[in-house]
């Protein structure tokens, strides 16, 4: 019933930033945790940081804490994550994901709804 679309994700020197965008539709969505996952060439999808329904409370990978940060605009049915001081490391397939209920998760297998995914690459 929900819908995502990310954007955003390009190339980028290390030390620079990007924020990434994923656009929601569907009815559901201001009462959907929502979570930002990344994937690279041969690896697992990994946990990126993850939001509740309100935008209150939020939740890090140790990798990425102070240098990410996710956000929602309930009223434009948009998820965000500025990231900064980014590393080649961070490199990966980034997907925005959404779950059924309030309350978010760092588990993919927890969240409902999945983007196609947009290509952050950060060279040295």
């Amino acid at each position: 019933q929900v819908q995502l679309v990310e954007s955003g994700g390009g190339l980028v020197q290390a030390g620079g930033s990007l924020r990434l965008s994923c656009a929601a539709s569907g009815r559901t969505f201001s009462s959907s945790a929502m979570g930002w996952f990344r994937q690279a060439p041969g690896e697992e999808r990994e946990f990126v940081a993850t939001i509740n329904w309100r935008g209150a409370n939020t939740y890090y990978a140790d990798s990425v804490k102070g240098r990410f940060t996710i956000s929602r605009d309930n009223a434009n049915n948009t998820v965000y994550l500025q990231m900064n001081t980014l590393k080649p490391e961070d490199t990966a397939v980034y997907y925005c994901a959404g779950r059924r209920f309030y309350g978010g998760s760092d588990s993919p297998a927890e969240y409902d709804y999945w983007g196609q995914g947009t290509q952050v690459t950060v060279s040295s």
